[in-house]
């Protein structure tokens, strides 16, 4: 196991190792662009090799980008849900060009349509992006916590996706304990084994391949995803 942070990017790519350094981190989470703009722009080929070649030296992997909040993958409103799936496809090629191992994705909410198109909408998103983006880059479905019309808060969800999705060797699971907590299950010294026996029943110890450790600003089984730290 690695343990590592987020790391901020809002003074640079190259400036994330040095606060991955002083944070003594094995490993290290971004976003690859603002995580609350569409636009984004293109990474400047100098800082780029820097913090590739600084990554390498300080031996500080995988290295994971978390897919900015915007998108919906389930979402029933075409603009919202093509622009959703744009961002996939970049942030896929944004990984390949960061050499990044892991690309973490919220799987969606169905908001205003319903759960069958909701999730058949993620699955389809997902085998499509497989199909435009070929690299070594494993994306993540983190589950979420819950709230009115998520999709991949119950592990039976997230099991769905992935039988549903053909490239399965690209595609893994991360877990949240702040959504995790909130969702219902039981992540105390005591009921925690009894989680991850459930989720590798339902889906698989083999897709699990990262922990957000998280704590929760609300009580167990809220369905409120609001971290605290």
């Amino acid at each position: 196991m690695r343990l590592g942070f987020h790391c901020s990017v809002g003074k640079g790519l190259k400036n994330t190792i040095a606060e991955a350094v002083a944070l003594k981190c094995e490993t290290m989470q971004i976003f690859s662009r603002s995580p609350r703009a569409w636009y984004r722009r293109e990474f400047d080929e100098k800082e780029l090799a820097e913090f590739k070649k600084s990554i390498k030296e300080k031996n500080i992997y995988p290295l994971v980008v978390h897919m900015l909040y915007l998108p919906n993958l389930a979402s029933c409103d075409k603009k919202l849900y093509k622009k959703s799936v744009d961002v996939l496809i970049d942030e896929l090629k944004r990984c390949r060009i960061l050499d990044a191992q892991y690309l973490v994705i919220h799987p969606g909410r169905y908001s205003t349509g319903d759960f069958e198109t909701g999730i058949k909408n993620i699955i389809y998103a997902i085998n499509l992006a497989f199909t435009k983006v070929k690299n070594k880059t494993m994306l993540l479905l983190e589950n979420l916590a819950g709230g009115k019309t998520d999709i991949g808060w119950r592990f039976e969800e997230l099991r769905r996706i992935i039988d549903n999705v053909k490239e399965k060797n690209r595609l893994g699971v991360c877990l949240d304990t702040c959504h995790l907590f909130a969702a219902g299950y039981e992540i105390s010294k005591n009921g925690f084994d009894k989680t991850i026996n459930e989720f590798d029943k339902i889906v698989g110890l083999n897709y699990l391949q990262l922990l957000h450790l998280n704590d929760s600003k609300n009580g167990m089984g809220s369905k409120i995803d609001r971290h605290t730290h």
